[in-house]
């Protein structure tokens, strides 16, 4: 296969899962409420495809090295996170948004600067979501509002999210390798969701979505440093599968708490 076409089908396959994906997590938003739409939201469909390309290109310690230079960018996430459910609250859509991006991009460039050991990254993600998850819990439960969907909305949203991955993407061709290192792990479904849900049901319940979506990223930081760990000594498809299974896992359990959680108050007299 020539660099060309690997790069076009690498590039199409990322447009398609992301926006089928973020597409979906929005539906079941608005018919299902925030809790769900963020455990579909926080599930490795950005990350997943760069990382089975690159373990075709590349051998196991590589794959290795770049979960170590993913997993403090995952703090950085969080607090993009935390700071657009702040702001959503009362500010613009536009200021929420420019805002979340810009705090991401200045952390993960700050980020970038060192070299990262398993340990010091599994510590930043203690102390980042040890922050954030207490912040986000007031704003986790939002009624969502009733939406009128028409015939255009899912093309639309698609087409979005679609044409966000393939901007992404195709930049870092020309930025260098340290800015395209960067872009690489750009949170594409947060950004997406943000897009798609603040301008059609406000910012509040939006909000709710990446607010339940804390405890989601923390099992993919988890899946993370699972594949590290794993790449080196059951080789790139064992790891990328357990880190699979790790987020996969961690957000039916997380769902099951939830569904145990909502039972025991119906439960009650």
């Amino acid at each position: 296969m020539s660099l060309d076409l690997h790069i076009i089908l690498f590039l199409l396959l990322r447009m398609a899962i992301a926006a089928a994906f973020v597409v979906s997590a929005s539906v079941i938003t608005e018919r299902a409420g925030p809790v769900i739409g963020a455990l579909v939201a926080t599930l490795p469909v950005s990350a997943g495809p760069s990382y089975v390309f690159l373990a075709i290109d590349h051998d196991a310690s590589f794959i290795a090295q770049g979960a170590l230079a993913s997993l403090p960018v995952n703090a950085a996430t969080i607090f993009m996170g935390l700071v657009y459910v702040v702001l959503a609250q009362r500010q613009s859509f536009a200021v929420s948004v420019a805002s979340a991006v810009g705090v991401w991009i200045v952390l993960a460039s700050i980020i970038r600067l060192f070299d990262w050991t398993l340990a010091a990254g599994l510590a930043v993600n203690a102390v980042a979501f040890g922050i954030c998850i207490p912040l986000l819990a007031k704003y986790r439960h939002v009624k969502m509002p009733l939406v009128t969907r028409r015939w255009y909305d899912i093309p639309f949203r698609a087409a979005l999210v679609a044409t966000l991955v393939a901007i992404v993407v195709s930049t870092s061709g020309w930025v260098g390798p340290r800015v395209s290192g960067l872009i690489a792990l750009y949170p594409i479904v947060f950004t997406s969701m943000m897009i798609i849900l603040h301008p059609r049901i406000g910012g509040p319940p939006t909000a709710a979505v990446l607010a339940n979506s804390a405890w989601g990223l923390l099992g993919f930081g988890m899946a993370i440093a699972v594949m590290h760990v794993a790449v080196v000594q059951l080789g790139s498809a064992a790891g990328l599968m357990l880190a699979l299974c790790t987020c996969v896992t961690w957000n039916l359990t997380l769902w099951w708490r939830g569904r145990r959680a909502m039972n025991r108050v119906r439960k009650e007299p």
